[in-house]
């Protein structure tokens, strides 16, 4: 059972505090990673894993099979085939 970090990740520390089993490690160029032995995804401390629960972004943070647990969208509140669409009004304002 272990969770991953992707290269989605923004690097703003929002995770590491927060971990339970402090497995959210960093490398010395500042790279976020999650020790796949330590990390227990919160079973048995909290609801959900609350790496994911802080993290602002989507798609950073992936379940132990692969899948992004806050998926595109799920933050935002934009369903990805309306994202472009969206980041296009903004921009022209």
């Amino acid at each position: 059972m272990s969770l991953s970090i992707t290269s989605e990740c923004i690097n703003c520390w929002a995770c590491a505090p927060v971990c339970p089993s402090t497995a959210i490690l960093v490398s010395p160029e500042g790279l976020f990673s999650i020790g796949a032995t330590a990390c227990t995804e919160c079973d048995g401390a909290h609801a959900d894993p609350q790496c994911a629960s802080i993290c602002p972004v989507e798609g950073a943070i992936l379940d132990a099979a692969g899948a992004p647990i806050n998926p595109p969208g799920s933050l935002t509140g934009i369903p990805p085939e309306k994202l472009q669409a969206a980041r296009e009004e903004i921009a022209a304002r």
